[in-house]
């Protein structure tokens, strides 16, 4: 029997890829198998393929899944929890980490993950060639939880901020940053910066700018914002909303 179509489909789908910025909603994504992992499987969201400078995707680990073996592939990696439980393995450290819990493990660190629930794991999964600068040790690894870091208040308006991995630490080059929005709330200006973006809607609801259009996003829209194009936030409906966001910084450019 054909698979149904829900009458629409293509006049209300937002997925949209342009040569500066992409929105991948979760419905039209598809999954990777990788030999390195049993019973688990990745939507990838961000790749060089498509200008990237990081790899970044959905992660998804059945009951028992896993990586087959410790990995270390020279990458650093980042894995933050959407759902389930995930016990995460990196040097000589381990975590079991819920919804919000995360893991940033720097370059040259094996590393490995098990589903050791009973409910699928999902999971934002980020990695990236780490960058070193010339006086500036190397980052170390890190575990936590969205729900111990403080709050920064931006303003008086209801912005908010969770510096999951800290903020202007050198030995860093990229921060992942959680972003906070009361209704009816919204940047104080139209940004247009050299850093490039991974967005993951965590939280209720917004108009986006990108470059010269608005995009409605939702809870579970994924964006790509490559360097420099203009971009703004508005939060809508009638609870706050928040989302995280991967940002490369700290480092000069290359010429």
């Amino acid at each position: 029997m054909p698979a149904f179509v829900p009458p629409g489909v293509i006049g209300h789908n937002r997925s949209l890829f342009a040569r500066n910025y992409a929105i991948l909603p979760p419905e039209g994504m598809f999954p990777s198998l990788l030999p390195g992992l049993r019973d688990a499987q990745v939507y990838y969201q961000a790749t060089p393929q498509m200008g990237a400078r990081f790899a970044q995707g959905v992660l998804e680990v059945f009951p028992g899944g896993g990586t087959r073996e410790p990995r270390e592939d020279g990458l650093e990696h980042f894995l933050y929890l959407l759902s389930g439980t995930l016990s995460v393995a990196a040097g000589r450290e381990s975590a079991a980490l819920a919804p919000g819990g995360f893991a940033y493990v720097p370059a040259g660190t094996g590393f490995s993950f098990r589903n050791r629930g009973e409910e699928t794991v999902r999971a934002v999964w980020i990695k990236r060639r780490y960058r070193p600068a010339p006086g500036c040790d190397a980052p170390a690894l890190r575990f936590g939880s969205r729900e111990t870091v403080p709050r920064t208040t931006v303003d008086e308006s209801g912005r908010w901020r969770q510096y999951l991995l800290g903020t202007a630490d050198m030995t860093m080059d990229f921060e992942m940053n959680v972003m906070g929005f009361a209704p009816g709330t919204h940047f104080h200006c139209v940004e247009t910066h050299v850093f490039e973006h991974g967005l993951v809607m965590l939280e209720g609801q917004g108009l986006q700018l990108l470059d010269r259009d608005w995009h409605e996003l939702w809870t579970g829209d994924f964006v790509w914002m490559a360097s420099f194009v203009p971009q703004q936030f508005y939060c809508t409906g009638w609870e706050g909303a928040a989302y995280l966001l991967y940002k490369d910084v700290n480092r000069d450019v290359e010429l």
